[in-house]
């Protein structure tokens, strides 16, 4: 059994979409074992988007070098550096600014392959590349382009861990022990 963080973002609260995406994930066999809601400190959205994961800095740089390049949109013009770290930490401050903006869902979600699954449930972190079927294909249609345009965060509705490792850390910052709860679903009984 895995556990994954899943936060619901501002935008999926704003929209009213928290009980339709909840239905996807229970119906998909994933077990909620935590859940709250709260405003995001900013000490806290900090301490989930640190400054000192490089790779994952470079990589949100690189998504969005990518998608530039595709809609042909010179990122020097627009961003003015074509540095992925750069570009990674004016998206991460942006990051900042979006989960703080209002309140969000975080829970914790338990299954066989639980991140694996999660991450495919939802789609694509680029809404306008999910395919019909994810949460985000079929909620959201925001890219990079339009969103560092605006100077702010991708709206994608929702946060997901992108490894067990990450999971881990995830689901330690976000709860406390004692807030997880243990119990057993009836598809866990079917699957023995």
């Amino acid at each position: 059994m895995e556990k994954t963080l899943v936060v619901l973002k501002p935008d999926a609260i704003s929209r009213g979409l928290t009980g339709d995406v909840i239905k996807r994930f229970e119906r998909a066999g994933l077990k909620i074992v935590g859940a709250k809601m709260h405003m995001v400190s900013r000490e806290a959205a900090e301490k989930h988007y640190p400054d000192n994961r490089i790779e994952f800095l470079k990589g949100m740089g690189q998504k969005t070098l990518e998608n530039y390049e595709k809609m042909g949109v010179d990122p020097v013009k627009e961003l003015g550096t074509k540095d992925t770290l750069e570009i990674g930490k004016m998206i991460r401050e942006w990051l900042i600014d979006y989960i703080t903006s209002g309140p969000v869902i975080a829970l914790v979600l338990e299954a066989p392959h639980a991140v694996e699954l999660v991450r495919k449930i939802c789609g694509h972190t680029l809404p306008l590349m999910s395919p019909p079927g994810t949460i985000r294909g079929d909620f959201a249609y925001d890219s990079s382009y339009l969103a560092n345009t605006a100077k702010r965060a991708i709206k994608n509705l929702i946060h997901t861990s992108g490894s067990i490792e990450e999971a881990e850390f995830e689901v330690n910052l976000w709860f406390k022990p004692h807030e997880l709860v243990s119990y057993e679903r009836v598809e866990e009984k079917i699957m023995r």
